[in-house]
């Protein structure tokens, strides 16, 4: 916490700092944003979510706004009240199977996956604070695109333009949990400061089937907060600097009383954009994060393992350039950097005397040095596009020591430190046809490096033990797609891709005995799909719709060899969504959002399933008058059972109906 405090000051004085006078001789315009898009970037399948599909959700959750791009999904159903924070990796096109993200997701440019366990802190990421977000499918991308396997989000904060002086919202829900969020960003000289916070408190609701409940289940209640900090200013004429602090502290209970997790962050970030006739990006950023989660055993129901503390750390950076090549060329020079340590800190519990039986640490060191180059080249209609990538990796300091209750030492294994080199290609092209049409197509690979989490830590999801893998191998893609956007009028448009992405050495939650299981690289994850989008806007009247259906299937031999030919665990064949809105007047929205979600495998094995399940939404604003307005938002309207968890007829359900109420206020905008 201490990196972000004492960078608040220095955010704050940035502004005014930038330019002290008063008349300055030219009008300036900061943006808070990186470098311009390149003419090739539709090659790669992007799709763009823009800020009014951020700020009317019916849930106000980021994981809520990120399922309207075709493909998105988490590890598990559950969003982030419920779900355990180690279980919100997100990934795209079916590419899952464990609960690490397999999808880079940038804030601002820098990477926001936890250094240890790979998951995305979705509590901290406040739809409200952003301006647009630009999902990107497919491997090989440019900065910190070692980890980009199945895509990359990107999530750009809005500036005070777009926000207004003030802006807040106050909520209550039908079971009495409240949110509240509030956002300040005032003009300071040619540059403007964010401040922004938001608290949510609730009991939670059931995640347990009335039949399945005991005296020990308990409401899956939680509390969390996150506050941000975001100051931009011009240096010179066309010089941008950038600074950001982000505070987050998340607390749940899951399943039982006393089952609790937690997740805190601190983070910190300094970025410098060029838009000169040189352009560059360069940022550099540091983040301290920690979890902790208590296992209650689901027989006797006391506690079995307190994970008591997990604190990382994730630092890095990149510089990326754009020499002047003239109009038909953009080239991307740059490197980037990455470096992640975590340490495990639990004791497991005998649930019979309740006392200490082992002691475990676990930790190591991770990181990522990468060298990238990519040119665009616009040949009339035709953008062509190549890239390719190196990185420089290693996994070192591994380690697993366990002591028993009395502190003798019964386990000090110390892993080999590896290190290597692995290049990443992409090429794409995007031909403009005339009336609205683009046909594009791209190639392309990409890496990923195991987590701290996958190679050391094991985990319980009682009953079932996961191992770690110390020898886990790195993930490789390859993968093609073609496709087309087509948009014969400004009022509609369409967008269909078929893909073939295949990740070699995919890293697996695999069954090994009964109730255990351990990661393990498969021969690959292959999946091949179609994604389409439309958007028709007819006045106050929009509608907005994605599909995607995704054949994925598992290669594996040797003793893997029973996964082979088997669907990825928690991944559906078929996801679809379709948002209707009406807006006949300034301040009014009406929108409706009807979301399904496909049958899919709790495990490796497909013994268990989890049923499809179609969720209705809505959202309505309706003004009050002067700044205010009513806000009413309903989650899952049908009240549709949906199944998050289920471990041999052991179930855990998303939410359920959930009506809100409250006043939203917006001031000079």
């Amino acid at each position: 916490m201490r990196r972000s405090l004492l960078l608040a000051p220095a955010i704050l004085a940035i502004p005014a700092l930038a330019h002290a006078d008063d008349e300055p001789a030219t009008t300036i315009i900061v943006t808070g944003r990186g470098l311009a898009e390149t003419p090739a970037t539709p090659a790669y399948n992007v799709q763009e979510i823009s800020r009014d599909r951020l700020v009317f959700s019916a849930t106000g959750r980021i994981e809520d706004v990120l399922s309207s791009a075709a493909g998105f999904q988490q590890f598990r159903r559950s969003d982030s009240r419920s779900a355990n924070p180690s279980a919100q990796g997100v990934t795209l096109r079916a590419l899952g199977g464990n609960a690490t993200s397999r999808t880079l997701v940038l804030l601002d440019g820098v990477p926001m996956a936890d250094p240890m366990f790979g998951y995305i802190p979705l509590s901290a990421l406040a739809p409200e604070r952003l301006a647009r977000v630009r999902v990107t499918r497919g491997g090989g991308s440019g900065a910190f695109g070692a980890g980009a396997v199945a895509g990359m989000i990107e999530l750009d904060s809005a500036g005070a333009d777009m926000l207004g002086l003030f802006s807040g919202e106050a909520l209550i829900d039908d079971r009495g949990e409240t949110a509240l969020s509030a956002t300040l960003a005032p003009h300071l000289a040619q540059g403007f400061v964010v401040a922004s916070g938001r608290w949510e408190r609730g009991q939670g609701f059931w995640t347990t089937p009335p039949a399945q409940r005991v005296g020990a289940s308990a409401r899956a209640c939680y509390e969390s907060w996150s506050a941000s900090l975001r100051g931009v200013a011009p240096l010179t004429e066309d010089i941008e600097l950038q600074a950001r602090g982000l505070l987050y502290d998340d607390h749940r209970t899951l399943r039982f009383a006393g089952a609790d997790s937690s997740s805190s962050g601190q983070d910190a970030s300094l970025r410098l954009v060029g838009r000169g006739r040189w352009q560059f990006d360069a940022l550099a950023y540091v983040q301290a994060r920690d979890f902790s989660n208590i296992v209650v055993s689901s027989t006797n129901f006391r506690k079995s393992l307190d994970q008591r503390r997990t604190p990382s750390t994730g630092l890095g950076g990149k510089i990326e350039l754009r020499p002047p090549l003239g109009e038909t060329h953009v080239l991307k020079l740059g490197a980037d950097f990455r470096h992640a340590r975590g340490t495990l800190q639990e004791d497991a519990y005998s649930t019979a005397t309740g006392l200490v039986t082992a002691r475990r640490r676990a930790g190591g060191t991770n990181a990522d040095l990468g060298l990238f180059a990519e040119d665009d080249w616009t040949l009339g209609p035709l953008v062509l596009t190549g890239g390719v990538r190196a990185d420089r990796w290693s996994v070192r300091g591994g380690f697993f020591r366990e002591a028993n209750s009395a502190g003798t030492l019964t386990t000090n294994n110390l892993f080999a430190d590896r290190t290597g080199w692995d290049t990443s290609l992409r090429g794409g092209a995007v031909l403009h046809a005339g009336h609205g049409l683009a046909l594009r197509g791209a190639v392309y690979s990409g890496l990923r490096l195991p987590t701290l989490n996958e190679l050391y830590r094991p985990f319980v999801v009682f009953p079932v033990t996961t191992r770690a893998n110390a020898a886990l191998a790195n993930e490789k893609l390859r993968g093609f797609e073609a496709g087309l956007d087509f948009a014969p009028a400004e009022a509609l448009s369409f967008s269909l891709t078929a893909f073939d992405n295949r990740v070699r050495g995919a890293i697996a939650n695999v069954t090994i005995a009964t109730n255990l299981r351990e990661r393990r690289n498969v021969d690959a994850v292959h999946a091949r799909g179609i994604e389409a989008s439309a958007a028709l806007h007819l006045g106050t009247l929009s509608l907005d719709g994605g599909l995607a259906w995704t054949d994925a299937k598992v290669e594996a031999s040797g003793a893997s060899a029973g996964l082979n030919g088997m669907r990825p665990a928690q991944t559906p064949k078929w996801a679809a969504n379709a948002t209707l809105a009406w807006q006949p007047s300034r301040g009014w929205r009406i929108a409706t959002t009807l979301r399904h979600t496909g049958a899919q495998f709790e495990d490796d094995l497909q013994t268990d399933v989890l049923p499809a399940a179609t969720t209705l939404d809505a959202y309505v604003e309706l003004p009050l008058g002067g700044p205010f307005s009513l806000v009413l938002r309903g989650e899952n309207l049908t009240d549709t059972s949906v199944v998050t968890r289920n471990q041999a007829g052991s179930i855990d359900l998303g939410a359920p109906r959930t009506l809100w109420a409250g006043l939203r206020v917006g001031l000079g905008r």
